[in-house]
């Protein structure tokens, strides 16, 4: 089967180099997710008058057309996708990194995403005003576009409503239970307050953003298998 593409949305999420001229590019597109290319000619002596020329670089909205016919696929060209983002330098830098790695970690190859494409566009463009906020979203969605939503209204074992005064256990592979052991470790205890906030994404208050935080990671955790 051949696979192809014309200038398809797209951001590039790590590039590494490959013999002596060409780059091997992970690429999160809109149209069919995580892809691998190959770009030719995009590095070494070559560059200078490459038509990838200071393209391929993470964060930049890029328009990408590739052909090929295995899970290699060549990329043919690389347009600015035409509007701007803003330029992400020390936190916001590491805090991109971080979106880009959970994509190359989670997300399967060749497997769409749109929603969560225009999530990673518009946490991008969010990072400069409130980069916490804007990652325990992202966070958020992911884990629901992975198939691991969580229900964070109510509690396992007995579907009833989650209390604000009462304190639950997150088990990954369950979800909420009342907690009723004094004994479990505090990592894995959230209080219903600070659930439904999450639930709501209306945070009030800095430790509810730190029990996102901390949940998002659990969760995240389990699915990375450590």
């Amino acid at each position: 089967m051949v696979n192809a593409a014309q200038l398809q949305p797209a951001y590039i999420l790590h590039t590494r180099p490959y013999r002596d001229t060409s780059l091997l590019i992970d690429a999160f597109t809109a149209s069919q997710g995580r892809v691998s290319l190959i770009a030719k000619a995009a590095r070494g002596i070559r560059c200078k008058t490459s038509r990838f020329k200071g393209l391929l670089q993470a964060f930049i909205p890029l328009l990408l057309s590739w052909r090929g016919k295995n899970e290699l696929l060549n990329l043919l060209n690389a347009e600015p996708n035409g509007f701007v983002m803003p330029q992400l330098t020390g936190k916001y830098l590491i805090c991109g990194l971080y979106l880009n790695e959970l994509l190359i970690k989670l997300l399967y190859r060749y497997d769409a995403h749109p929603s969560l494409f225009l999530a990673y566009q518009t946490t991008l463009a969010n990072l400069l005003q409130n980069p916490t906020v804007a990652l325990r979203l992202f966070e958020k969605q992911l884990l629901t576009e992975l198939g691991y939503a969580l229900h964070l209204n109510q509690e396992y074992q007995t579907q009833q409503a989650i209390l604000p005064d009462q304190y639950y256990q997150f088990i990954p592979s369950q979800g909420l239970v009342i907690c009723l052991n004094a004994y479990i470790p505090k990592a894995s205890v959230f209080s219903g307050t600070s659930l439904l906030a999450i639930h709501a994404e209306k945070w009030t208050t800095s430790k509810q953003l730190t029990d996102a935080n901390r949940l998002f990671r659990l969760a995240l955790h389990h699915l990375l298998e450590g």
